[in-house]
């Protein structure tokens, strides 16, 4: 196996071939060469991009033409944060034993 990178929302290994400009990930469906899939994005700088020759793109989830993009190593951190903080506030506010 020859992974090159990860799956920004799953985490899941992903090869070279299935980097393609229509391609998604086998695992959670999003689409791979995205922006947050990326070696050069950065959340913090202004445009998301440490590449400061690469062209605005809008929606960092959706596949793009950028000429910039590398596979990043980072996988997806917040992979189902709503789900999480959910299900952190059910366990939280849960109604312990059978004492009102």
């Amino acid at each position: 196996m020859n992974a090159v990178g990860v799956c920004w929302y799953c985490s899941r290994l992903l090869l070279v071939s299935e980097y393609g400009r229509g391609d998604a990930c086998a695992s959670c469906g999003r689409d791979t060469r995205v922006c947050r899939g990326c070696l050069h994005y950065d959340p913090d700088l202004h445009n998301f991009c440490r590449e400061n020759q690469a062209e605005l793109v809008v929606d960092k989830e959706k596949s793009n033409f950028c000429d910039y993009f590398k596979p990043s190593q980072k996988g997806g951190s917040d992979c189902g944060s709503s789900e999480k903080l959910k299900l952190a506030a059910e366990l939280l506010f849960k109604k312990k034993g059978g004492a009102c």
